[in-house]
């Protein structure tokens, strides 16, 4: 049976007369209605062709994609956990960025350039690489593109083959293992070969990748991390995307630098996502295992999420979501084995909205309410819980962060948080949000009892 006539008949099987909200027109391709999971695309969502842009004197340039990007943040943080003493820190946030591409005009030789410059004002701490990364180019690479090598999916798309290479700004998955960092003021970069079979709108296509992370400096240009290398191979299957998207996975991550024969982590996965037929429900889950070497220490690491979510039918577009995350911590330092997950370049503050937690070592259950209230206006609010998977692990993003006796216990806290975004033009966006965590016993015992705020205001402008 083809994969379009299989389809056609989990579609039948499953009720399904039409396409769920994240159908697009003439493409295989559905978004997950899981939260913030929603990849940057590329190019990125703030860049758009020259032949459209607001400014006229582009037009022309039919072969041209355009972007400008300018973000300010106001943050106002008490007590926050990740440093060392208490008090209030009200750092300024700015991140400009600019992208130039070129497509078509010289196929099948193509070119894309991203410039971002980042700094914080007014903080009462030290610089650092989250937050300061001046005149960097996150993207500047050249690519192969073959429009017709390979034949066209049932829908009639184009199934193109593309090889980069250069500096890369990318983001995979549920962008859990691979991301860029929106929200952090600075953004993980890559130097080295992205090879891609297909496109979006494809029933299939793979991202092969072969890369190094770029090592944020403050102020000199980055440079490849020495002796770590990402190779991976992602795939998405997407013939029965009216019901399920497919994407499995293999990441290996290379450390030469490690003592006593390196550090090598192979993490095979599987994501799948999608509906349940007209019942108004979404899911998106993910496992992956990982396996290989730490020095001598063998590696033994886990990890699994998953979210169920339920779409009301209201004026709001409603959606209320559950979620639960696990990520495996280490047993013991001296046991000869790693079991600490590795969580790769993925997004941090998705898991707490304070930006405490990681992927690794980690228990988070959640529940999130989220609602457009009109075209302009959009806000959520969610509470969630943490604790350690591994009581003798650490907690990477605390001051203060592994007790190797277990006696803290694991309950980290729990967090509750809430966000209005409001799109006041077409180029401008202003974002409000607020969260409060309350310190569980570890956080009392490892860094300090009370409670913590965290408040911000935001305003991105998109010239063009």
């Amino acid at each position: 049976m083809s994969a379009f006539s299989t389809r056609s008949l989990l579609r039948a099987l499953l009720g399904l007369g039409v396409s769920w909200s994240g159908a697009q027109a003439g493409t295989f391709y559905r978004e997950a209605a899981s939260y913030s999971t929603k990849r940057d695309p590329d190019p990125p969502r703030y860049v758009e062709p020259a032949s459209v842009s607001s400014w006229s004197q582009l037009n022309e340039f039919k072969w041209l994609d355009v972007g400008l990007d300018y973000r300010f943040r106001y943050e106002y943080r008490d007590d926050d956990i990740r440093r060392a003493r208490d008090g209030v820190d009200e750092p300024f946030l700015h991140r400009t960025r600019l992208y130039l591409g070129v497509r078509e005009i010289v196929d099948p030789l193509r070119f894309a350039v991203e410039l971002q410059d980042s700094h914080r004002y007014n903080g009462d701490y030290a610089l650092d690489n989250r937050d300061v990364n001046e005149l960097e180019f996150i993207r500047l690479y050249a690519e192969l593109h073959f429009k017709e090598l390979l034949p066209a999916d049932a829908l009639g798309n184009r199934r193109p083959v593309a090889l980069r290479f250069g500096n890369h700004n990318f983001e995979f998955l549920d962008r859990r293992l691979i991301g860029n960092n929106q929200w952090r003021n600075t953004a993980n970069a890559f130097r080295g070969w992205h090879g891609i079979i297909g496109q979006e709108a494809n029933d299939w296509q793979i991202d092969l990748l072969s890369v190094q992370p770029l090592d944020r400096l403050l102020y000199d240009p980055d440079r490849p991390a020495e002796g770590k290398r990402l190779w991976g191979a992602i795939g998405h299957w997407r013939a029965w995307s009216d019901v399920v998207t497919l994407e499995p996975f293999y990441l290996r991550l290379d450390e030469r630098n490690v003592a006593d024969g390196g550090r090598v982590v192979h993490s095979p996965g599987l994501r799948a996502y999608g509906v349940f037929g007209r019942s108004g429900f979404d899911f998106d889950a993910s496992a992956m295992t990982q396996f290989g070497h730490n020095g001598t220490k063998d590696i033994s690491a886990w990890a699994a999420n998953a979210e169920v979510g339920y779409r009301f039918e209201d004026a709001w577009k409603s959606r209320l979501s559950f979620f639960y995350g696990a990520a495996s911590g280490d047993r013991s330092p001296t046991d000869g084995e790693d079991n600490r997950f590795e969580r790769f370049f993925g997004f941090g503050r998705p898991w707490s909205a304070n930006d405490y937690v990681v992927f690794e070592n980690i228990l988070a259950p959640k529940v999130r309410y989220e609602a457009t209230v009109s075209p302009a206006l959009r806000f959520d609010v969610g509470y969630s819980w943490y604790t350690l998977q591994s009581a003798t692990d650490r907690f990477y993003n605390a001051a203060n962060n592994r007790d190797q006796t277990g006696q803290s216990g694991t309950n980290v806290g729990h967090e509750f948080d809430v966000r209005f975004r409001w799109q006041v033009t077409r180029q401008a966006e202003v974002t409000l949000g607020y969260a409060h965590f309350v310190a569980g016993e570890w956080t009392r015992r490892q860094v300090r009892p009370g409670d913590t705020d965290f408040a911000y205001l935001e305003l991105q402008l998109k010239p063009f």
